[in-house]
């Protein structure tokens, strides 16, 4: 919605909705006191109540908690919750900002404590009105002091595409005119034909809907908390005139990542055409909705050797076809580092097989040969890593610390505090591969000349040697099995990334072929041939 626009909040005080009669029977101050006092006859409190809910339990604090939401009544809903404060002032909105009236609840069979429910309501606003309906769930846990059974709160309890405890709704002129983004060929693009592509198109058109000539209309929308997040639309009571934004998608690669991602779940991937830095395709596979693949911030474990072993070569420490001895295990200032197991150890490899082979302790072997910022140096001057990226959506650059102490070698094999994401790492490959960097575009330049991020790019004789080992591991090293049948010029790098609590590491991958790049990470994915390397290999086999 637009700042100081017609949806404002009046008071916090919840509407009572119109015509909510499914529960409105159901006496909502017995629930709210029904198991704070002592059995009768007695004189003191009952004992505090431990355990899962009982089916009883989750039958009658439902259908409280739906009564008093049918009712317009956002406090007493919100004692039936496990998190008032953050309960509260959602439910609220539903009412006053969100103009949702008519409510009907009608639930499902519970499974355990479980409710599954459906929701049917108006939204109206200034003489517009359109019908709602949609499904969530609730889920009754036992409160930790009181012992009372409480709805576990949730924001997707009150809509399923509300996922931050701060998020609100509401119903007013939208914050921007709707679009038409179209891909490179002029093909219209949709979250319904590309749902990896709704929170990005929300970007789109608030950075660009003012711009594109089109008209706002008037929706209901979840405004996020997060001020530089776009709404995200739900309903549009009155369409608007939509303005047409160009993008650098390719359709056919877009529906090839959307795709690839579906398999595996917490996954992302970036493709980017190396001699432009456009971005092909971007898709996310995650529960959460978010944009992982240009906002992530995790380690991007041994696909990073791309990086550290451009960092050696250019600063004279060793060569393709140097040395770079792979230890079974190399301790760096106390910390033990070790290679994947089975892996046998070899002293007398060069750098390229030791890349092929990812072997971890050939690159700490050079912790001690290193400055303390030759890495971070690397990765802003020749990548572009760090900087300040203008694709056209938000985005996170990639971070590269100067690090000292055990984090000088975890950095060279991409772990303790070097972040990145899947763009990123498309970027590095395609840096790599063209020994130019190229800052990656979502959307043209042109549309609104601004300043992309520059780096000086690779020397030639570092970009054919990173070509040369990105090659040799597609061929014949770790990435051979995921890469095989892949003609034409083709290169990769497997990666896996431990993360402090998780049982598997994270999978990570990154590969070319022809004028195409991508990289993918897959949470918990385990090695990267075993996620992240089949997502790439996909977008590389589909052309792009």
């Amino acid at each position: 919605m637009r700042k100081g626009a017609k949806a404002a909040i009046a008071g916090s005080v919840f509407a009572v909705m119109v015509g909510g009669a499914g529960y409105g029977a159901f006496n909502i101050v017995n629930a709210l006191n029904g198991d704070g006092g002592g059995a009768p006859g007695t004189s003191g409190p009952a004992p505090v109540k431990t355990g899962p809910p009982s089916a009883a339990e989750v039958k009658k604090t439902s259908a409280a908690f739906f009564a008093a939401w049918e009712q317009g009544q956002a406090a007493n809903a919100a004692a039936l919750t496990n998190n008032a404060g953050k309960a509260e002032p959602l439910l609220t909105s539903y009412g006053r900002a969100a103009h949702i009236t008519g409510v009907r609840i009608t639930p499902g069979t519970p499974a355990g404590a479980g409710v599954p429910f459906t929701v049917k309501a108006t939204v109206s606003y200034e003489g517009k009105s359109k019908p709602l309906a949609y499904s969530s769930r609730l889920t009754v846990v036992r409160g930790v002091t009181t012992g009372r059974a409480l709805v576990d709160w949730q924001p997707s309890v009150v809509h399923p595409e509300l996922k931050s405890m701060d998020d609100t709704l509401v119903t007013g002129e939208s914050a921007a005119p709707p679009i038409d983004a179209v891909d490179r060929d002029g093909k219209v693009l949709t979250k319904e034909k590309y749902p990896s592509l709704g929170p990005i198109l929300n970007e789109l058109r608030a950075k660009y809907g003012d711009k594109a000539g089109g008209r706002a209309g008037v929706e209901l929308a979840i405004r996020h908390a997060a001020p530089e997040s776009a709404d995200t639309p739900l309903l549009t009571l009155a369409e608007g005139r939509a303005g047409r934004v160009p993008t650098t998608l390719r359709a056919s690669a877009q529906a090839a990542a959307e795709k690839a991602v579906m398999k595996y779940a917490e996954s992302s991937v970036v493709a980017v055409q190396p001699s432009s830095g456009e971005v092909l395709a971007i898709a996310n596979n995650r529960n959460d909705g978010w944009n992982a693949a240009f906002l992530g911030q995790v380690a991007p474990g041994s696909t990073m050797k791309i990086v550290s072993a451009a960092t050696l070569i250019d600063n004279g420490i060793t060569t393709a076809t140097g040395p770079a001895p792979c230890p079974a295990d190399a301790t760096w200032q106390s910390q033990t580092f070790h290679n994947i197991k089975n892996m046998a150890p070899n002293e007398k490899a060069t750098l390229s097989e030791s890349f092929a082979r990812s072997c971890n302790t050939a690159f700490v072997k050079y912790a001690d040969e290193v400055k303390v910022d030759s890495l971070t140096d690397e990765a802003r001057d020749r990548f572009g890593i760090g900087l300040d990226w203008q694709t056209g959506i938000p985005s996170f650059d990639g971070s590269v610390p100067a690090s000292g102490g055990p984090d000088t070698a975890a950095a060279l094999i991409g772990q303790g505090q070097i972040q990145m994401n899947p763009l990123n790492m498309a970027s590095v490959t395609a840096t790599a591969m063209t020994g130019a960097f190229r800052q990656p575009v979502i959307v043209p330049q042109s549309l609104d000349g601004r300043e992309l991020a520059r780096a000086r790019g690779l020397p030639a004789s570092t970009a054919e040697q990173l070509r040369a080992m990105m090659n040799r591991t597609a061929t014949s090293g770790t990435a051979a099995g995921v890469m095989s049948g892949l003609s034409g010029r083709i290169g990769a790098k497997t990666g896996s990334a431990e993360v402090d609590g998780n049982a598997r590491s994270d999978s990570w991958f990154t590969g070319y072929r022809g004028d195409v790049a991508a990289a993918a990470m897959v949470q918990d994915g385990g090695h990267g041939v075993d996620a992240a390397g089949p997502i790439v290999a996909a977008v590389l086999r589909s052309g792009a």
